[in-house]
């Protein structure tokens, strides 16, 4: 009665321009209080108490635990489930609906889920120039020393 499609031929073509998905590569556990600053690239998620300076070529998530002082975060993509005090400059800027932000933003996209929380000026630019500086050299792997 139903009959199952046949297989297709020839197997699908897959696009070679497939974006990488941003992925965290370090994390700030909870229970952890440091104070310093965070710069460079790739993913960084904070469940524990930061206060610094952030610049960041990547993904920062601050987590339903995480608390965050920063006068100026500056990363690509923004997530906050957790607690900012500080202005955020980012490409784009998710408030979560735990999320609560201090400060003024500015971005080009943004997103909030019902019962986000933001005081501040939020101010929408068509391109954000974060000031990152150079582009990191990608750096060979680590090889110990030959004797």
């Amino acid at each position: 009665m139903f009959k199952r499609p046949s297989p297709p031929s020839t197997p699908p073509v897959s696009t070679p321009l497939v974006q990488a998905v941003e992925r965290i590569t370090s994390v700030l556990g909870p229970g952890v209080i440091w104070e310093g600053k965070i710069s460079g690239a790739g993913g960084v998620r904070i469940e524990g108490t930061f206060e610094g300076q952030i610049a960041l070529r990547g993904l920062l998530v601050i987590g339903e635990s995480g608390r965050v002082t920063c006068e100026n975060i500056r990363a690509n993509t923004v997530i906050v489930a957790g607690a900012v005090k500080g202005n955020i400059t980012a490409q784009k800027l998710e408030i979560r609906a735990t999320g609560r932000v201090w400060g003024d933003v500015v971005t080009t996209s943004f997103i909030t889920e019902e019962g986000a929380f933001l005081r501040g000026q939020m101010r929408m630019e068509d391109h954000v120039e974060l000031d990152l500086g150079p582009e990191p050299e990608s750096r060979p792997p680590f090889e110990p020393p030959s004797t």
